[in-house]
């Protein structure tokens, strides 16, 4: 079984990570994981916190030579806008401190400033703001890249491809920043829908025995998990809707192997996988921080206020699709170990070799 935690805030000394579970044996880098993260770095869109941050990894534990060594991994990432932010509170009084330090009291809609300050039960929205923020998900592409490492094993591959920022369709790639700059040019933000395929999935894992070990609701959740990520969807699902089952379902054919000519179901059914590639979709909504802002209602005098502008970006979707990769690496893997799980990587080969000569693949 896997399992991570991660810990840190935006502006704080560091983003880290705790990952548990991954057997003895597998290849790991810090170069490897940043190429993930470089990834996630780049992409049109990108606030100013990009030009500031260099996003380096380090492996403090679990690794040894450059191979997991069974315990858990603990991996970190500094933050560099630290320094500004420590600088910062050092020279200025409080009053006085620059729009990314001072007391936030105005919530944007859409983010979970007002939720969270009601929750907890702060008067200074900032304590939201540090840990609700999607610097988070760095650390989340660190230990997707060791779990996609670990499904490479077993030749699983999982990549992804923008399908529409906004209301534009998305062939390619050099429609993207002309699309944002417009978007800029507002002071708007964008959001839009990301596909992510996994190849090469045997077909077994997951179950429907219980509710909470079906592959598509431990897919979806992890999905939704994403900060901006509003919807999920698990193969020709949203269209499936308003179709007949003639329609939709994926017939059966045999030959050498069980097989589909299409793929509605997305690779799921019955929250157990079938063989073909999973396909998921995610849609992100349009980024919370707005140029021209919304109204809202100060914490304090309870007066209708405009909401704090806060350095963000202006569309997420460019360099958001790593992100949405980690997190089904880590379920695939999680339910590949949960299968044929051992402490050993080459005992988990082997069972898995196995299983696949008991179904003929």
């Amino acid at each position: 079984m896997l399992r991570f935690l991660t810990a840190g805030e935006s502006h704080g000394q560091a983003e880290l990570a705790i990952l548990e579970g991954i057997p003895v044996g597998l290849s790991v880098t810090e170069e490897i994981i940043q190429k993930d993260l470089d990834k996630r770095r780049g992409g049109a869109g990108r606030g100013g916190r990009g030009l500031i941050e260099k996003d380096k990894v380090k492996i403090l534990s679990g690794v040894r030579l450059g191979k997991t060594i069974g315990s858990p991994i603990a991996l970190l990432v500094e933050n560099s806008d630290f320094q500004n932010w420590k600088v910062t509170m050092s020279v200025h009084p409080p009053s006085e401190q620059t729009s990314h330090l001072r007391e936030v009291s105005n919530p944007r809609p859409g983010h979970a400033d007002l939720a969270g300050a009601l929750k907890y039960g702060f008067s200074d929205i900032r304590n939201v703001i540090e840990r609700s923020s999607a610097r988070e998900t760095i650390m989340r592409v660190a230990i997707g890249s060791i779990c996609r490492r670990f499904l490479s094993e077993f030749n699983i591959q999982i990549d992804s491809r923008i399908i529409r920022i906004g209301k534009m369709e998305i062939p390619d790639n050099s429609q993207i920043e002309e699309i944002i700059i417009r978007a800029l040019k507002k002071k708007d933000t964008l959001g839009g829908v990301i596909q992510i395929i996994a190849r090469n999935v045997p077909p077994g894992l997951g179950s429907y025995v219980h509710w909470d070990r079906k592959l598509d609701g431990l897919i979806a959740r992890a999905l939704m998990s994403i900060p901006s990520v509003k919807a999920v969807e698990i193969g020709d699902g949203i269209t499936n809707a308003g179709k007949f089952g003639s329609q939709v379902h994926d017939e059966i054919y045999y030959d050498e192997k069980y097989l589909r000519k299409t793929n509605h179901a997305g690779g799921l059914e019955g929250g157990v996988t079938n063989g073909e590639d999973i396909v998921c979709r995610v849609y992100h909504k349009p980024l919370s921080t707005l140029g021209n802002p919304f109204n809202t209602i100060n914490l304090q005098t309870k007066k209708s206020v405009k909401a704090v502008v806060e350095r963000s970006d202006i569309c997420v979707v460019p360099r958001a699709g790593v992100i949405s990769e980690a997190m089904i690496a880590f379920v695939l893997s999680d339910v590949l170990l949960e299968k044929f799980g051992s402490d050993n990587l080459n005992d988990i080969k082997k069972n898995y070799q196995n299983y696949l000569r008991r179904i003929k693949i």
